[in-house]
């Protein structure tokens, strides 16, 4: 396996981490496969990246057989749209380097947590299209191929997570053009990929209407949407092991624990260069 990091710089002077696990090719086996690859964005509010959400579910989808990606991406007090611009670059690289790295561009998958979800949202949404062009973008070249949303910020309404749009504004928080532009289900478009998501239906951080939003939206415009309420557990369970649980004690919920095999399954069905 290879393993890189290097940096992607922020409009605003900050930098962006980028880590890349590669799966390597065998000549005993299939020298020339392509696989799918997952570009893993953890959440924090838009304030930090949890790590528990980072490289533990990075080794995840490589167990399933995709390459990985962390971005670890620029929070406050870098505002809006630094950290879209830093994952768009994010993609833009992995599907520049898709032939050295094995990568099947057509199945460039990703994977947002909470905030991370939101940020992983506004790649596979339109509502950042005209900033994506501004900075010299094609927004189709860098939008995913299908999204892995977990318990993710979607909507600046009645149900937001306040403090992510707080933290990713500042002094626009209270912008109505701005809380319009980030409120995904409102930017859901025909070009939307395949989405698989998951919530849990007691989360008292980021409420599951978010979720739910977002599928409706989907639906209306006939994006295929595979979607898991689990009835247990609070916000940011990232596996819902003890691997991934705060100290090792808070967040270990087995209803929760299913969901990445569901994902790989999504996967299998979603993505012919998956490996089965």
């Amino acid at each position: 396996m290879q393993y890189f990091e290097q940096t992607i710089a922020g409009i605003d002077g900050t930098a962006a981490s980028f880590r890349g696990y590669i799966i390597d090719n065998s000549e005993e086996v299939l020298p020339d496969r392509k696989r799918p690859a997952v570009l893993v964005i953890p959440g924090g509010g838009y304030e930090m990246t949890s790590d528990r959400e980072a490289e533990p579910i990075a080794l995840k989808m490589l167990a399933f057989g995709f390459h990985a990606f962390i971005l670890r991406y620029s929070v406050a007090p870098s505002r809006y749209p630094v950290a879209l611009l830093e994952a768009a670059e994010a993609m833009r690289l992995i599907r520049e380097h898709a032939d050295e790295w094995h990568v099947d561009p057509q199945a460039v998958v990703v994977a947002g947590f909470s905030a991370g979800g939101h940020l992983a949202a506004s790649l596979g949404t339109v509502g950042g299209d005209d900033v994506l062009a501004e900075h010299g973008y094609d927004p189709a070249a860098i939008r995913p191929n299908g999204m892995l949303l977990s318990y993710p910020v979607i909507s600046s309404g009645e149900f937001a997570h306040r403090g992510s749009f707080n933290a990713l504004l500042g002094d626009d928080r209270d912008d109505p053009t701005m809380l319009e532009r980030l409120s995904l289900e409102k930017q859901v478009a025909d070009v939307t990929p395949p989405t698989f998501i998951w919530h849990t239906v007691p989360d008292d951080c980021v409420p599951v209407r978010n979720t739910l939003l977002f599928i409706d939206a989907l639906m209306a415009h006939g994006v295929p949407v595979e979607a898991h309420l689990f009835p247990s557990g609070g916000h940011g369970l990232s596996l819902g092991t003890a691997e991934t649980a705060w100290q090792g004690v808070n967040g270990i919920e087995e209803c929760v624990q299913v969901w990445p095999e569901l994902f790989r399954r999504w996967m299998l069905r979603t993505f012919d260069s998956c490996v089965r």
